[in-house]
């Protein structure tokens, strides 16, 4: 049996996109405290670890920036998504999360040289892509089973309004309103 190993950067992006399934918990949706809250936490916590890199010199700085803007993007994606609440912000999120942590990773390439700058390259690129596949892969998925719950529904309560055709007066009226109810229609 063959183990596979997966890079720092696919777990990362791997605890990303658990992060953002779970993002309701930490954000409620549509509080727009929280998400005001959120944001300028970001702000603040990046321009003191930017701080931090004006020490720095050469690519050390150039990654301490990358990963500084990278946190900054993860937790104002993730505020969003949550805000939002939607399967598009979330998605959205992931790809922004993705795309930063590839800046980051690129900049960790460029301590390479040749064939291997090369390779680490092409591996962040592969990671990139691969969160953004999962990520819209998850949207449509769920997506789809929004849609079939919906269609569900429909269908559950187009039963129950027929048994309710068998009744007249009040009772019928009863019958049609506690349907409604139950289905959300």
């Amino acid at each position: 049996m063959r183990t596979i190993k997966f890079s720092p950067l696919m777990r990362a992006l791997a605890v990303c996109i658990g992060t953002l399934s779970f993002a309701g918990a930490s954000y409620a949706a549509g509080d727009k405290g929280a998400y005001d809250s959120a944001k300028a936490s970001a702000k603040s916590t990046y321009e003191a670890a930017k701080a931090k890199c004006d020490a720095m010199k050469d690519n050390a700085k150039d990654i301490c920036i990358a990963e500084a803007k990278a946190a900054r993007t993860r937790t104002d994606e993730q505020a969003e998504a949550a805000y939002k609440n939607t399967p598009k912000a979330r998605e959205h999120a992931v790809h922004e999360i993705a795309e930063a942590d590839y800046k980051v990773a690129k900049e960790r390439c460029d301590d390479k040289a040749g064939n291997d700058k090369d390779v680490c390259v092409k591996v962040a690129k592969a990671a990139l892509v691969k969160a953004q596949s999962d990520a819209k892969a998850s949207r449509v998925s769920t997506d789809a089973k929004m849609d079939a719950s919906k269609d569900k529904r429909e269908a559950d309560y187009k039963v129950a309004a027929e048994k309710c055709d068998a009744m007249t007066g009040d009772a019928k009226s009863a019958c049609v309103k506690d349907a409604k109810a139950k289905y959300g229609m």
